[in-house]
C-alpha cells in the first residue's frame, strides 16, 4: 500500500479500510452457523475471509482495522455485545499479526500466509478461551468453543490462501 501521505493515498486508504470493515461485518453477520456445543456454543462464520484478505493484500493496519471494527460491530449489533471488547482486541490482533507476518517474513507467499493463519488461529483460540473464562467464570466450558474457532479459521485459510497472491497483484495496479 502507498506509504505517502498525499490526499489521494489517504482517501484510498480510508476507502479500503471502510470496505474491509463492511465486508468483514457482512461475512460475519450473514454467512454463519451457530453451533449447539456446550453453554455458549459459538458461531462459525466467514468473517475471517475478508479479514485475511485485508491483512495479506493491504497490510497489517488494514487487517487490524477490518478485524477489530468489522467483527466488533457484529458483536454490538447482533446481541453479542458483551463480547465486543474482547473481539475488538482479539480479532484486531489477529489481523495485525497476520498482516505483519505476511509483510515481513521472507519466503514462499503461500507458506508465509499459512504461517500467518496459524498464528491468527492460536490468537483466536487463546484469546476467546480467556474471554469465556472471564465472561462465564468457568475454566472448563470454554473448551467447547475451540472446535468452532479452529473450523472457522481453517475454512477461511482454505479459501484465502489460493487467491491472496492474485488479489495482491490486482491491488497493486489500483
Amino acid at each position: 500500500m502507498d506509504s505517502t501521505f498525499s490526499p489521494r493515498s489517504r482517501t484510498k486508504t480510508l476507502v479500503i479500510n471502510a470496505l474491509f470493515i463492511a465486508l468483514t461485518l457482512v461475512a460475519t453477520m450473514f454467512i454463519n452457523i451457530r453451533l449447539p456445543i456446550m453453554g455458549n456454543g459459538g458461531l462459525i462464520h466467514l468473517g475471517n475471509v475478508p479479514l485475511f484478505i485485508a491483512a495479506f493484500v493491504f497490510g497489517r493496519r488494514t487487517g487490524a482495522i477490518a478485524g477489530a471494527f468489522g467483527m466488533g460491530l457484529f458483536d454490538v449489533i447482533s446481541g453479542w455485545t458483551a463480547w465486543a471488547p474482547f473481539t475488538f482486541i482479539i480479532v484486531g490482533t489477529m489481523g495485525f499479526l497476520a498482516g505483519l507476518i505476511s509483510e515481513k517474513v521472507p519466503g514462499n507467499r503461500v507458506l508465509v500466509n499459512a504461517l500467518a493463519i496459524v498464528v491468527a488461529l492460536i490468537i483466536k483460540i487463546v484469546g476467546y478461551y480467556f474471554a469465556e473464562v472471564i465472561l462465564y467464570s468457568n475454566w472448563i466450558q470454554p473448551f467447547g468453543s475451540i472446535p468452532g474457532n479452529v473450523l472457522q479459521v481453517v475454512i477461511a485459510g482454505i479459501i484465502v490462501l489460493p487467491i491472496a497472491g492474485r488479489l495482491r497483484k490486482m491491488a497493486e495496479r489500483i
